[in-house]
């Protein structure tokens, strides 16, 4: 083969590689493109919907059959409850687990096992821990259908996520912080609290994001435990009814009045902001811990 055949065969695999890099660069903006164009439309739905009912009274007062008097301030409070108990269970469960997987747990086919199990978990659906929640903790337990009911059974659906999500934050910090920590003379446990903590904590954080923004939104699992759709007052222990914000919707959404969607659409803006709210408070603190 001659230098010009050479030449010319680089040429036409330069420009295969061209088209190939144009072709996934459009492909990849397009796909972007569709989803921000689809979550857009959601949000402008939303907010010409419910803007115009949302105001002091919406917050301060409860549910209602006349859509105007229709109030989500026993769903709001409920929700709060729920998160309260839901997201410090979570946490402190989620990444001491993740801590004994990553740290202490020897490489075994038990610890296999239970690795496995503990991925597939947090693909199953929530229907199934609504499930779980109604034999474990309302029946057997007793809890009736109280907000630690439903707190637990919230945690048992999001603990997976975040059990995966620290044990790769975890995994991703070198190994040679560690040796350096234990050249100082320090133990494992004084490693992992001052070396893998403070360098995994970014990523655990974003796990815990995720997680709990799933808890705040679900609604199959609480009303298979029993939780309800009206409530008329605001939750003062842990063993009261309760309702919650997604539960509310759900129900202004179901009923016959036209007047109701609006609700319903004011009601999902409360939730967006709560959930923006949490998210960007997570991120604060992710940010601050990586300048550290």
């Amino acid at each position: 083969m001659t230098a010009f055949q050479n030449s010319e065969a680089e040429l036409r695999r330069i420009h295969r590689r061209k088209r190939i890099n144009s072709f996934a660069h459009g492909l990849f903006f397009a796909s972007t493109t569709v989803g921000v164009i689809a979550l857009a439309t959601l949000l402008i739905q939303v907010v010409s919907q419910g803007a115009g009912w949302l105001d002091w009274s919406f917050l301060t007062e409860f549910s209602s059959r006349i859509p105007s008097n229709a109030g989500i301030k026993a769903a709001f409070f409920g929700t709060l409850w729920l998160m309260a108990i839901t997201a410090p269970l979570t946490f402190m469960i989620g990444v001491s687990t993740a801590i004994y997987l990553e740290e202490y747990a020897k490489d075994t086919k038990i610890s296999r096992i239970i690795q496995t199990n503990i991925s597939n978990l947090a693909g199953v659906p929530s229907i199934v821990y609504g499930l779980l929640g109604l034999t474990i903790f309302v029946r057997f337990l007793n809890f009736k259908d109280s907000i630690l009911s439903g707190a637990l059974t919230m945690t048992l659906l999001v603990l997976p996520i975040i059990i995966v999500a620290a044990q790769e934050a975890i995994r991703a910090v070198p190994v040679s912080l560690r040796h350096a920590s234990y050249a100082l003379g320090t133990n494992r446990w004084q490693t992992i609290l001052r070396v893998v903590l403070p360098s995994a904590f970014p990523g655990i954080l974003t796990g815990s994001i995720l997680s709990l923004s799933r808890a705040i939104g679900e609604t199959a699992p609480l009303i298979v435990i029993g939780a309800v759709g009206y409530v008329a007052f605001t939750p003062t222990s842990v063993f009261d009814r309760f309702t919650v914000m997604p539960m509310q919707i759900y129900t202004w959404a179901s009923q016959p009045q036209a007047e109701f969607q609006n609700v319903a659409a004011a009601g999902i803006i409360v939730l967006l902001i709560m959930l923006l709210g949490m998210n960007a408070f997570a991120i604060y603190l992710r940010n601050r811990f990586q300048r550290k």
